[in-house]
This record gives structure tokens, sequence and C-alpha cells, in this order.
């Protein structure tokens, strides 16, 4: 008679530079829209948890901002809770984009990966963009230069790979029970959730530098049960009058398409119907200024 096998949990934090794909693999993994994806850079703000619980497994997954330079009090706020988040980790994934070589500034991050103290797997994301065989000199190169690490090619969009990625992790997960409740798939409250839905709507919808100094803020949710409705009052912060004027735009067109997406998919992911007020407000420089970063989130 063979016994069932040993139950495992823990951490797992995914780190890297911005825009490897950090996101999609998150939810992918989970099988949940946990964070926010867009094409632009810098998306994540902040250190998000998504759950997966598996029979045998509950690997609670942290997203963390990517890494990368500026001189903004907003970046470096962002890098500085990646890098707090890292040290969170039983198991860290150290995610990279593929390609013929490793990138210097990659290289550079996974050496900080692997000098903490968890085990590492570098994850080579983005597979599915480049021919296999110009991947393998960089999956040699890996080898060489980190060669006490797991390596797992996969694509977080198409999904390729990525179960074979869970299992290795789970194999270096410590034995215990579950951390977290078992019908959870994320420790964000509602209105976090509302917050990124509307920002990634805001990421999506625009396509020159409003989004990244743009902020969102849940001012007022109210919750109806009996109406089966969510009231939610939001704050768009914007750093200059010409943003505002764009992010609205002609007749308020821009805002009302952002606001009816964000609603849309609040409604499925609350499962009731939800009222979004919008209104967008100008502060200039707030993304220089300490005390406003930290007001608005980070």
């Amino acid at each position: 008679m063979t016994s069932a096998p040993e139950h495992r949990a823990g951490f797992v934090v995914l780190g890297g530079r911005s825009n490897v794909g950090k996101s999609t693999l998150l939810n992918r993994i989970v099988g949940h829209k946990v964070a926010i994806v867009t094409p632009r850079p810098q998306t994540t703000r902040r250190r998000i948890l998504g759950i997966r619980n598996d029979s045998d497994a509950q690997l609670l997954i942290i997203d963390t901002p990517g890494v990368h330079e500026s001189g903004r009090e907003l970046n470096r706020r962002m890098v500085e809770a990646a890098r707090r988040a890292f040290a969170e980790g039983e198991v860290v994934l150290g995610v990279i984009a593929a390609g013929e070589s490793i990138d210097p500034a990659d290289r550079e991050l996974l050496r900080e990966l692997s000098a903490l103290k968890a085990p590492m797997v570098i994850v080579i994301n983005k597979v599915d963009l480049i021919p296999r065989q110009r991947v393998l000199p960089m999956i040699e190169e890996l080898h060489r230069e980190f060669p006490g690490c797991e390596i797992v090619p996969v694509s977080a969009f198409k999904g390729e790979n990525v179960e074979d990625l869970v299992a290795t992790v789970k194999g270096m997960l410590p034995a215990g029970p579950s951390l977290m409740p078992e019908d959870e798939y994320t420790d964000q409250t509602e209105r976090m959730i509302a917050e990124e839905v509307v920002r990634e709507k805001i990421f999506l919808a625009m396509r020159q530098e409003i989004p990244f100094s743009t902020a969102v803020r849940v001012e007022k949710f109210t919750d109806e049960p009996e109406r089966k409705l969510k009231r939610i009052a939001m704050l768009i912060i914007v750093e200059r009058d010409s943003h505002k004027g764009m992010l609205i735009g002609a007749g308020g067109r821009t805002l009302k398409q952002i606001g009816t997406a964000a609603r849309l998919e609040l409604e499925e992911i609350f499962g009731t119907r939800v009222f979004l007020e919008m209104v967008v407000k100008v502060e200039p420089g707030w993304t220089r200024d300490p005390r406003k970063v930290a007001e608005y989130g980070l």
C-alpha cells in the first residue's frame, strides 16, 4: 500500500526586470487573474500574492515590481518593494526573457537572487517568441554561470511547460499544511482589485507617458447585497492638466470607455453589478514626492 505524497506549502517569489512576464506567469500558475498585465514596463507597482491550491501543495506566489533604474521616487519605492519581497521566498524564481545570450542586467539580478538563502529556479520566459535552437546558447551559459540552479524554459502566455515549472517548485517547498485558506487565490482586498483593474484599463487605453504618471485610489466602496450591487467611487491622479484632458477625452469619451471596460471586468470578478464613478485630479509632480507616493499606496 503506497502512502499519499507529503503535502508541501510555502512562499515562492518572482524576481526579474520589467517586462519579462512575471505577472503573466503568476496568473498562469494560479489559474486566475491576480495581477494586471499590460505591454507597458513597470505595470506592477507593489507586492501581489497569488495562491495555488493543489491536493499535494499550496504555492503562495509573490509577484514583484520589475527591477529597473530611475531617479523618480515612485520608481525607487517600487524597486525597494521588490527587494523586500525577495527575502520572503522559500523558493525564488528568477525570470528572464528568452534570447540568444544573457542580458548583462539580467545576469546582475540573477546573481543578486542567487545570493539569497532560498534555492533559485531560473525561468526563461517567452520561449514562444524565438526559435528553440536560438535559446540553447543561453541555457548553456546559464548552466555554466549558475551551476546549482534549475533552469526551466516556459511560455507563460501560452502555458507551455508551466506545469513542469510548478512540479519543480513543489519539490523545493518545505513539507507542511496549507498556510492560507484553500478557497482563496489572492490576499488582495476588493478595493485593491478595483484600483488595479482601473489602472490596467488606463494603461491599455493610453499610448503616451500618461499611464506611468497615473495613480488610482478608491475613495468610497459601498456594498449593497440586497440589490446585488457594489458602488465604487474612484479617484484617478495625474501629473499634468494636459494628461487630465487626454485621459478624459473629447466629451468624456476616453474616460467612459475606460470605465466601461473596468466595470465589466469587476462585475465578472465580484459576481455582482458594479456602479463605477471616476474623477480625475491633477497632482503636479506626485511621482517625485515621497509623501504623495506613500499616500497613493507605495
